[in-house]
Parts: structure tokens; C-alpha cells; sequence
């Protein structure tokens, strides 16, 4: 999993989600536009984050942030029960 860089800003977050508000294409393959950046951000619990070009599967908990790379396709998946939220930077 790549760094947030440090020339980016962030513009928007998403509200809060829970096991049970997440958005279906969350859970399915998809991307951000180009130049996009964002961060999963877990406030309790876990969730999977799978980025299936790279065969990477990561388990992020309110220690460990997920940075989602412009364009690269990717989805999550509730580890019981969670809170999350996604920040986005450009």
C-alpha cells in the first residue's frame, strides 16, 4: 500500500458508515477519478481492504489507515461490526 503524498489536500470525507450502511459499490470493485486520493479511516472495528491488482489484502482497524491510489481499483468488506469513513484528497 502506497503513502499519501505530501502535495495533497484534503477537499471531502464522507459521512459515517457502519456494517450495516455501507454502500453496496463499496463493496464491489471501483476506483477513484484521476488525481483522487483517499483514506479509509476506521474509528472501531475492522474492515478488509482488498486491492486485487496487487493481490493485497489489508486489515484496517482505528491504527491503521487505508490510502486508495487515483484509479486503482479496490473494495472493502466489514470485519463484524465497524465505523468508517473515507477522506478524499486532491
Amino acid at each position: 500500500m502506497k503513502t499519501l503524498p505530501e502535495n495533497v489536500a484534503s477537499y471531502s470525507r464522507t459521512t459515517e458508515f457502519d456494517e450495516n450502511t455501507v454502500p453496496a459499490k463499496l463493496l464491489q470493485d471501483h476506483s477513484t477519478k484521476p488525481d483522487v486520493w483517499g483514506v479509509i479511516r476506521i474509528i472501531s472495528g475492522s474492515l478488509r481492504y482488498t486491492i486485487p491488482s496487487r493481490r493485497e489484502e489489508i486489515v484496517l482497524t482505528a491504527q491503521r489507515c487505508g490510502i486508495v491510489e487515483p484509479e486503482v481499483l479496490h473494495h472493502v468488506k466489514p470485519i463484524g461490526s465497524v465505523i468508517f469513513y473515507i477522506e478524499f484528497y486532491r
